[in-house]
């Protein structure tokens, strides 16, 4: 095994970090929207972001294998039971109301009835960690427990990152206001009393993460080259 080796995979993460910190500079951010506009900068954004993160993720499996521990079928189905509770996550918290984290809209949040905030305060890095978690543990190699446990890392350091943020430009009696009934732990405020869920995922919700689910599985094997079901 070479330094060479490991070339491609070290540039791709190099690429995928850099994508997602300078755009996240407040200045950046307001020069590329004045030139493009908010709406074609998010969806450019967004598709320079899938690209790179694809390239990322195919660069990992072309760098050098060294097996860290084997493969067990276990794994497989821990990822299939996992996976479409994090395509639930995403599918409610995209759009929905959040001023505590990243990814839903400011308007409309109401603290007393929070909904996927309720859940988790923030549903699309909890998913990133369950989807990461998952497939670090069924890829048993170096490569991938590099970029699942980057991936995972950068969730968890987000969580917190994002409270201190949004507390520091909401103050910390109103950031405490709209996050009474929420917490960093999934079901967290359920378990301890502060949220009582009042009604059920909204259908259109619930079908649009079963579809990203269901996308993932036919897309996996295309993409990837592997099934992600469990042999046999």
């Amino acid at each position: 095994m070479t330094m060479a080796g490991w070339a491609e995979f070290a540039a791709a993460f190099a690429v995928f970090l850099l994508s997602h910190a300078v755009p996240a500079r407040p200045a950046v951010r307001r020069r590329l929207v004045s030139a493009c506009g908010e709406r074609p900068y998010l969806i450019l954004y967004s598709v320079a972001s899938v690209a790179v993160l694809a390239w990322l993720v195919a660069a990992a499996g072309r760098a050098p294998f060294v097996l860290l521990w084997p493969y067990a079928a276990w794994q497989a189905w821990l990822a299939n039971l996992v996976m479409p509770l994090a395509c639930l996550l995403v599918a409610c918290a995209a759009g929905a109301p959040n001023p505590l984290s990243f990814g839903g809209r400011e308007g409309g949040f109401d603290p007393q009835r929070p909904g996927i905030v309720g859940v988790a305060r923030h549903p699309l890095l909890l998913a990133i960690f369950l989807w990461s978690g998952v497939h670090a543990l069924a890829n048993g190699n170096l490569a991938h427990l590099l970029l699942f446990g980057s991936f995972a890392g950068f969730a968890l350091l987000g969580m917190r990152l994002l409270d201190r943020r949004k507390r520091r430009i909401l103050g910390t009696a109103e950031w405490t206001r709209l996050a009474a009934r929420s917490s960093n732990w999934p079901f967290g405020a359920l378990i301890d009393g502060r949220w009582h869920p009042r009604s059920a995922p909204a259908p259109g919700r619930l079908a649009a993460g079963l579809l990203l689910w269901l996308g993932l599985l036919a897309l996996h094997p295309v993409v990837l080259g592997v099934s992600p079901l469990p042999p046999g």
